[in-house]
């Protein structure tokens, strides 16, 4: 709507004019202030493959989240696993580690740790099992460069989705739907099942009884 002031508008049609401009305006600096936070993050982090030197700072961020998710005797894997399941010791990687350096400080401030995945109806995918940046950097974009970053990842590898999963009661929900992230347990009603390592044994202890 074009608002003429030579025109006769009613109070309706004002009020209709002033709300769209200023939702035009708001989306504007939405849009300017996500540029800024992303050549802000350029300038702040660098996001690059973990070393082994970084895992100490990875175990330990590891151990952050876990607590923060209530779970802290979850974590069970050393540095030493780490190292072997990211194939930094030269073996099979099972895993990819990546690392959020502050460019200030040169410490490690968050991880990213996701793995190669496949969908029957899609192809490759990319799985993100980990995504941290410590309570003392956030609010600077960190964790929105992080996620970027995994998705260009996923991009590269040729995937057609990046899959993850998030407790319920976790505010960071609100951050990955920000981020395009589809809630498929809303929409599609699907489920996460896991089978323990003893639920394993027994199962194959059965399949060799036979």
């Amino acid at each position: 709507m074009c608002y003429d002031k030579s025109s006769p508008l009613t109070n309706l049609d004002k009020r209709t004019f002033h709300q769209r401009r200023l939702i035009s305006f708001n989306k504007a600096a939405l849009r300017i202030r996500f540029e800024n936070c992303c050549k802000m993050s350029q300038d702040q982090f660098t996001f690059r493959r973990a070393e082994k030197d970084d895992i100490k700072a990875v175990r330990e961020m590891i151990q952050e989240l876990a607590d923060f998710e209530r779970m802290s005797n979850g974590p069970e894997l050393s540095e030493a696993d780490l190292i072997r399941d990211s194939g930094l010791d030269g073996g099979q990687e099972f895993c990819h580690i990546y690392v959020l350096i502050d460019n200030a400080t040169n410490l490690c401030i968050g991880y990213a740790i996701c793995f190669n995945s496949y969908s029957t109806w899609q192809g490759r995918s990319l799985f993100l099992e980990d995504i941290y940046v410590r309570p003392a950097h956030r609010k600077r974009g960190a964790g929105g460069r992080i996620f970027r970053e995994v998705a260009a990842i996923a991009v590269q590898l040729g995937c057609r989705r990046l899959d993850f999963h998030v407790l319920g009661w976790n505010p960071a929900r609100e951050f990955y739907d920000r981020l395009g992230a589809t809630n498929l347990t809303k929409s599609e009603e699907w489920h996460f099942y896991r089978v323990e390592q003893q639920q394993l044994a027994k199962l194959t202890s059965e399949l060799n009884s036979k």
